[in-house]
């Protein structure tokens, strides 16, 4: 059974590289039989009177049956508890290659090691209490970070600064239980520890506003982990695939002088200040008895309708036209911004004639042919979608999973305070209302979690991590 003793206290093996051609190919296995395996499949070139911890060793991986030598090698014996599972670590470094690091995983297997399942050695770590579930997340993370403040973040994460915050939160929660169940175990004491309105406005500055604090920065973190979709629209021939050549800085996209050229939905992804950005080209908004055209139009209004930002792309040669206003009209209830295009080769006049119209509208003027304004309209993209606030190398953003484990503790204090600004306070309530709020906020950092819930964050891990 997978929830035995045997199978949790097992050696595990596994590749730890991708499989294919390259310079090195990583084997990871912790558990009881490393030093076992490491002495009975290595052969060192120079003889080893005592294995030292954490010392690399030149040799080779030997069949120890046939005698065959599978490849040359260099092979680490770790000891616990100074490693990465708190287990006896054995790491062998060989040449990469589908063949020779499957044939030295297959010895290793037969020696009495089974495979790892997907995220089991930081499943491991964490069963031993080396990282919390908050931290085994953030090496997830660190592994899909997208940009710089991806990784920051999730370098954040991993040593520990949600934990951190959570903390203080933790222990405010617990003296306020103990409080409160004082005034459960002896009610017929006629002695107030604390007033009902010292303990409820204790909990709203020590628990909840860190907590709302901390879910106010979800959607901030969401956006540097998986990125944001934006929409260049606008009406044909205005420019929208020069400006995605321009800022992905290179041809892409098709450009001709013809109205028309794009028909279908082009993404690609780029990095604007550190924010991962899937750019989609769509087709030219217009009215067209063109079948493929027109299919492309109506995907351009579906990007549009799911985009995080709309780019509206206008000819800044020519005056504003009906068709301009009334594709303004379709995006103005969406986060957007104009991009007035084409302004190294625009009149004065007419440029004057751009910064009259949709006056609410943030207006970016560019030349996407020349590359003028890109480092305005990176900028406005940036503010329009993150804030004006620059980003602390510090920030601390809960993920999805612990974004609802919040807002469950949150709304636990929540019905405390409720519950203690009520005109008959019954103590037993509100001690309920704090053990919920700590059981979900243990469910973060791993105090209070289930089998089903480990399986499910670890199995999105890939093997040999």
């Amino acid at each position: 059974m997978k929830d035995s003793l045997a199978y949790t206290e097992a050696t595990i093996a596994a590749i730890a590289t991708p499989v294919g051609p390259g310079a090195i190919g990583v084997i990871k296995v912790s558990g009881a039989l490393c030093e076992h395996l490491f002495r009975r499949l290595f052969k060192p070139k120079k003889e080893i009177r005592e294995i030292q911890s954490h010392r690399l060793y030149y040799g080779y991986i030997q069949d120890p049956q046939s005698g065959e030598v599978i490849d040359e090698v260099l092979v680490t014996l770790m000891r616990a508890p100074h490693t990465y599972t708190r287990e006896d670590v054995l790491e062998i470094y060989g040449h990469s290659g589908y063949f020779v690091l499957t044939k030295i995983l297959e010895l290793i297997l037969r020696e009495g090691a089974r495979l790892a399942e997907p995220g089991e050695f930081t499943r491991r770590a964490f069963l031993n209490g080396r990282i919390d579930l908050a931290q085994a997340e953030a090496i997830q993370d660190l592994v899909n970070a997208r940009s710089e403040e991806a990784l920051r973040l999730a370098l954040n994460q991993l040593r520990g600064a949600l934990s951190q915050r959570l903390a203080p939160v933790r222990e405010a929660l617990l003296s306020a239980l103990a409080v409160v169940e004082v005034a459960v175990d002896f009610p017929d004491e006629d002695v107030e520890l604390i007033s009902h309105y010292e303990l409820a406005t204790q909990l709203e500055r020590e628990v909840l506003k860190p907590l709302e604090d901390l879910l106010r920065q979800y959607q901030r973190g969401r956006l540097f982990r998986e990125g944001i979709a934006v929409v260049i629209a606008g009406r044909p021939n205005v420019g929208k695939s020069s400006l995605l050549n321009a800022l992905l800085m290179e041809e892409r996209a098709i450009v001709t002088p013809i109205p028309g050229t794009t028909r279908d939905v082009i993404e690609e992804m780029a990095t604007i200040k550190g924010l991962p950005v899937r750019l989609i080209d769509t087709a030219g908004l217009r009215d067209t008895e063109d079948l493929v055209e027109e299919i492309g139009v109506k995907r351009a209004r579906e990007k549009i309708a799911q985009a995080d930002i709309v780019i509206l792309v206008v000819d800044g040669t020519e005056e504003p036209t009906a068709e301009d206003f009334r594709l303004y009209d379709e995006i103005r209830d969406r986060p957007h911004l104009v991009a007035v295009n084409k302004i190294d080769v625009a009149s004065e006049e007419t440029l004057n004639l751009w910064r009259e119209v949709f006056p609410e509208a943030r207006k970016v003027f560019i030349s996407a042919k020349e590359g003028h304004g890109l480092e305005s309209l990176a900028e406005a993209i940036f503010e329009i979608v993150v804030g004006q606030q620059e980003v602390s190398g510090a920030l601390v953003a809960p993920n999805l999973r612990q974004k609802a484990a919040l807002e469950k503790a949150a709304q636990a204090v929540r019905q405390a305070l409720n519950n203690l600004r009520s005109p008959n306070v019954l103590p037993e309530l509100v001690a309920v209302d704090l053990r919920d709020a700590l059981n979900h906020l243990g469910e973060i950092t791993g105090e209070a979690t289930t089998e089903d819930l480990l399986d499910r964050i670890f199995s999105s891990f890939c093997l040999g991590k």
